[in-house]
């Protein structure tokens, strides 16, 4: 009888680590045949915003011979822009007037040549506001300073420019959108493919990109983020 009893309480044991062995067996297949089963998709997500940052370099050029004469016309050139700046609500705290440069013509050693006016004096003045709209309207309105027989001066380093301060708040939210839809990407590829989607294999920051959205509307930005997820799959 403790024979018999034996010999069933054996053939209990070997019968549970078969089980066992088969399970484990089994465990390591499917991992060795889904360890290559991966896709990898890219989520996009994409936003237009108002910039909230602008810089202004209000530029104007004074030509002659007498410097002290120059100096006298820009400083009633800067003082009527100031004025035009803080009548229509610009404050004082976000102009700033930069020191005069001089160009002495005569002291140009390429030049053979003497000009008939020796001096080139430039003037600028910079507006740096979060108040973009506001400055955007002024900008429509600097013809009016033509009134006072100012002309502001295009030139390649005086080009308004509009900034977003804000990315840092917006990046995050971007993220996830990119990433919910890299992940409906995924479901999409595993169902046509009669697999379940696993969990993230390897994920990629996501590359950035801030630019105008046309050359017309520089002071909206177009925000746009790029992933790249692997998922493994079941």
């Amino acid at each position: 009888m403790e024979k018999e009893k034996s010999s069933i309480i054996s053939a209990a044991i070997i019968a549970v680590g078969i089980i066992c062995l088969g399970l484990f067996l089994k465990a390591g297949i499917d991992n060795f045949v889904n360890r290559d089963r991966k896709v990898t998709v890219k989520g996009l997500a994409e936003m237009e915003v108002p910039a909230d940052k602008v810089t202004w370099p209000i530029v104007t050029k004074e030509t002659g011979n007498d410097l002290q004469l120059l100096y006298s016309t820009i400083k009633t050139k800067q003082d009527a822009i100031i004025r035009f700046l803080k009548t229509n609500g610009i404050a004082e705290s976000d102009i700033m007037v930069n020191a005069p440069r001089v160009n002495d013509r005569d002291a140009n050693d390429y030049s053979s040549e003497r000009s008939t006016e020796r001096y080139n004096v430039t003037s600028v003045i910079t507006v740096s506001t979060a108040d973009v709209d506001k400055v955007s309207a002024l900008i429509v309105r600097q013809g009016e300073l033509l009134r006072e027989g100012i002309a502001i001066v295009d030139s390649y380093d005086s080009s308004v420019n509009y900034e977003l301060t804000s990315f840092k708040e917006i990046k995050p939210k971007m993220m996830d959108e990119a990433i919910e839809n890299a992940k409906k990407t995924a479901v999409q590829f595993a169902e046509q493919s009669g697999l379940k989607l696993g969990k993230i294999d390897t994920a990629d920051q996501g590359y950035f990109s801030i630019d105008d959205r046309d050359s017309n509307t520089p002071q909206i930005k177009k925000l746009r983020v790029v992933t790249t997820i692997t998922y493994s799959l079941k």
